[in-house]
């Protein structure tokens, strides 16, 4: 997890992408960093994530993020047997557990590797 977590860290993402342009830059950074993933990886019925690095789920959300939804999200993705962690990827920042499901969480908020705040 620590692995995928410090790749992940160094994405520099422009304001204004779309969704999928924010998933190409991750992509892009776990590749230039030699960190294996697979996209859009379905866990169960009607529950896919969007990457997996091994064991750890990346989930990646643009703009203004619904707490509550997001977290029922997450819940089940930690509840599926593949997944080990998970890692949150969003432009502001959030507030998570550090564990769902007895799993590990970290969220990552590309407005502050930037140095903004928002």
């Amino acid at each position: 997890m620590d692995a995928v977590y410090h790749a992940l860290l160094e994405v520099r993402a422009p304001l204004q992408q779309g969704e999928y342009d924010l998933h190409r830059l991750v992509m892009d950074e776990l590749s230039r960093q030699g960190v294996p993933f697979e996209h859009e990886v379905s866990l169960a019925p009607r529950c896919r994530i969007d990457l997996m690095c091994s064991r750890v789920g990346v989930e990646i959300k643009r703009g203004r993020v619904e707490r509550a939804k997001v977290l029922r999200q997450l819940t089940r993705y930690a509840a599926c047997p593949q997944v080990a962690g998970l890692i949150l990827v969003t432009e502001k920042s959030l507030g998570l557990p550090r564990e769902i499901g007895g799993k590990p969480v970290r969220v990552i908020c590309l407005n502050r590797l930037w140095g903004i705040a928002l």
